[in-house]
């Protein structure tokens, strides 16, 4: 069945859009918990009958903001993150790690935590998974702007990686520039940063607020 450019199936009229489904599974599946994730085998059954196996990378979810100030530039941190053996540039995100705490609540933290920055004005930039061909790990991207810098009394002692953070204001041209040239990669940063450009075309009009769901 091939999609139309308008949004609906050859022979049917459907959206263009990601919905829940879940294949059956059969047996039970194998697991080895990490840090913060779990990984298992599933034996998923397919709608013709046969299985197969599948690694599933279990994540709690994460959040991640574009924080964009009144010249139009960027908030980015620089990381290293040991699985990719690199320091990269990202824009502040960090796991969903306190049970019932709201996405926005998550996000402020982590702004605040990671750059030093609060923020008076939130919006939902987009939604996306990481990598679904592995990881159940999703995340809220945010857009945060009238931004406020912290005095260094409210800033917590940060620890590990996070302790060697540096930070930097990029206009948010040139953070597309930077990826379409190669030279920056975090994938996450890549959904922010393309977003944030594509909603300042229309005046971030149509965004959603805070409090949307995630599906």
């Amino acid at each position: 069945m091939t999609a139309r450019a308008d949004g609906a199936a050859e022979g049917a009229v459907a959206p263009i859009r990601d919905v829940a489904r879940h294949w059956p599974v059969t047996g039970r599946p194998r697991r080895a918990r990490g840090a913060f994730v779990v990984l298992r085998t599933d034996r998923v059954r397919m709608p013709d009958g046969e299985t197969a196996r599948r690694d599933v990378v279990e994540h709690p979810g994460a959040v991640a903001i574009v924080a964009l100030d009144e010249a139009g530039q960027v908030l980015l941190i620089r990381q290293y993150r040991h699985p990719a053996g690199r320091l990269l540039w990202e824009i502040p995100a960090g796991i969903r790690d306190v049970p019932g705490e709201a996405l926005r609540a998550t996000g402020a933290r982590e702004l605040r935590e990671e750059t030093g920055y609060a923020a008076r004005t939130w919006h939902v930039l987009t939604d996306c998974f990481t990598s679904p061909g592995i990881s159940t790990e999703r995340v809220r991207v945010f857009l945060a702007r009238d931004l406020a810098e912290l005095p260094p009394r409210e800033r917590p002692v940060l620890r590990h990686e996070e302790a060697y953070l540096e930070t930097a204001w990029v206009p948010l041209d040139r953070a597309v520039q930077l990826f379409l040239a190669g030279d920056l990669h975090n994938g996450v940063t890549a959904v922010g940063i393309f977003s944030a450009y594509a909603a300042r075309q229309g005046g971030f009009a149509g965004l959603r607020d805070t409090g949307a769901g995630e599906d």
